[in-house]
């Protein structure tokens, strides 16, 4: 008698049939996750923009507003190994409209903040909501698509936190000016929550609901245990690899504004849109590095080497950080920021590597061990460059050690990564 895996009675899985109808449906969830992702953004900027004016309104101090922008990671990164444990176990349909509702009203109620403490509180509640954007989306195209369909899908979710930031920049100056922040929070925070109606009604009801099943390979999966995690070699690389990617990924985010108005001498308003220009670049190579790569290994390419060698091309651009903090013209220094950019190439792959490697029953929780590890990144970037400048007087040095850290990361998915095949549960 077959004693293998068992499969979940609700669980549902768009592509276990061909219908043409239900391949086009997926795509629609992809929509909305990447709509999802450009939210998700572009609430974690609106702090940063309206910094300046919370702070003269409440009469906040440079120790008070390190304190309330370093808020929401407290949550988010402590957040994504259980969000991860609750995405292989809990309905994806209802465990993302709940924790997307959350965050959409901790944004809105930012803006009836009247003291430090409740809006530390409320971006608290921001970091939990928003938790699930990566672990959630993530397992959610490991369910919808196969094995070789999935660089094209994870790089268009993940394209809306890059388009986030670009928005943001654009649009919320314009908020704060004519309505002021806390005006500016509640109409982003809850206008948000109209995303939830599309969401309920094109979500499969059954998708996920234990995190077994039948997945998009079309091959049994066994049930998740109930606490285990399965710990290996892959899960390792692909943490480390995270790290090195998201450091470099949080330096650009976190010190580039301030870059081009210090070094390159630019307006603040054309630093702003100077900036947006490198994260549309990330953005936009995304699904194409994802697209790529998807082409290739239908043509019989292997999917190792190639999902890998994509990485390794991605990366390396990323040198280019190197001659930008020294050429000697502003023009240069921009078209140099623009070709680093294309390290999101990288990205939809560097998903996909991961959901390949972590048994199919386990994807969100490798997710959340993942960026748990790239938010570690997140935190160091600022800190060690803001020490390197205060020490050399020159954006140089963190720039080379920037990508130097991102090559690095090369190390861990060449020879730490191993086969892209689900290591058993």
């Amino acid at each position: 008698m077959n004693a293998g895996p068992q499969l979940t009675p609700n669980f549902i899985s768009l592509t276990s049939v061909t219908s043409d109808t239900q391949k086009t449906h997926r795509w629609f969830i992809v929509a909305l996750l990447f709509l999802a992702s450009m939210i998700n953004y572009l609430d974690r900027a609106t702090l940063s923009l309206a910094l300046p004016l919370i702070s003269k309104d409440l009469g906040l101090d440079p120790t008070s507003k390190g304190l309330l922008l370093s808020a929401f990671f407290w949550s988010y990164a402590l957040m994504q190994v259980p969000i991860g444990w609750c995405a292989d176990r809990v309905n994806l349909r209802w465990l993302y409209a709940g924790t997307f509702a959350l965050w959409s009203l901790a944004q809105g109620l930012t803006g009836f903040a009247g003291s430090l403490g409740v809006l530390i509180f409320f971006r608290l509640l921001l970091g939990i909501g928003e938790s699930i954007y990566l672990p959630g989306g993530t397992k959610i195209v490991s369910l919808l698509f196969r094995s070789h369909e999935r660089g094209l899908p994870c790089g268009i979710f993940d394209f809306g936190t890059r388009i986030g930031l670009v928005l943001g920049g654009l649009l919320f100056p314009w908020l704060l000016i004519h309505y002021g922040w806390r005006r500016t929070f509640i109409l982003v925070g809850f206008a948000a929550l109209v995303w939830l109606i599309p969401w309920l009604l094109l979500f499969p009801a059954r998708l996920g609901g234990g995190g077994s099943g039948p997945q998009a390979t079309g091959q049994e999966v066994a049930k998740p245990r109930k606490w285990m995690v399965t710990f290996n070699r892959n899960l390792l690389g692909i943490c480390l690899g995270f790290f090195c990617f998201d450091y470099y990924w949080y330096l650009l985010v976190t010190w580039l504004p301030d870059y081009l108005v210090t070094v390159r001498h630019l307006t603040i308003l054309r630093a702003g849109f100077y900036t947006a220009l490198p994260f549309l670049v990330f953005g936009v190579s995304e699904p194409i590095g994802g697209w790529i790569v998807d082409r290739l290994i239908r043509f019989g390419w292997d999917e190792t080497r190639t999902r890998k060698g994509m990485v390794t091309i991605a990366f390396l651009t990323g040198l280019l950080l190197i001659p930008a903090s020294r050429v000697e013209s502003a023009n240069a220094a921009i078209t140099l920021l623009l070709g680093a950019s294309l390290v999101g190439l990288a990205t939809g792959n560097l998903l996909v590597i991961l959901q390949s490697c972590a048994p199919p029953e386990e994807v969100g929780v490798w997710t959340g061990f993942e960026n748990f590890a790239g938010n570690l990144g997140g935190i160091a970037a600022p800190l060690v460059t803001g020490l390197l400048i205060r020490e050399t007087g020159s954006y140089a040095p963190a720039f080379a050690l920037a990508a130097g850290v991102l090559v690095a990361g090369l190390v861990a998915y060449w020879f730490i990564v191993g086969e892209l095949k689900p290591a058993p549960g």
